[in-house]
């Protein structure tokens, strides 16, 4: 059985949905002070639909775009949650051959480097 959109989701169901840990949860409540599900006896968490729809976007940065937990705090907290555009930079197109010799020098020097 479905539940109501609106309603409040367990922790479980929530992970479900999610298709993560319960303990993943758990941990972002410690990273994000905005994610506060309520807490009943036994301490079980009830996740409201605000919280859902933070979980969610939380579950969208991390493991969709990309950010680490420190990126994604600061993308909530500054409200956009979105990625910053990365500069494109134009290489001039490299000579197979000189791209040859630039990598034979990486490979002596690691080799050296690592004593072989």
């Amino acid at each position: 059985m479905e539940k109501a959109e609106g309603a409040f989701l367990t922790i479980s169901e929530l992970a479900g949905e999610l298709g993560l840990p319960q303990h993943i949860l758990r941990y972002w409540e410690t990273r994000f002070p905005q994610l506060r599900p309520l807490q009943r006896s036994g301490n079980r968490r009830y996740y409201r639909p605000t919280d859902v729809a933070l979980a969610r976007r939380i579950h969208q940065l991390l493991n969709v775009e990309g950010f680490t937990v420190k990126g994604a705090q600061k993308a909530l907290v500054d409200g956009n949650g979105h990625a910053p555009a990365m500069p494109v930079v134009k290489a001039a197109p490299l000579d197979p051959s000189d791209l040859l010799a630039r990598l034979m020098a990486v490979r002596t020097a690691l080799a050296r480097a690592i004593g072989d």
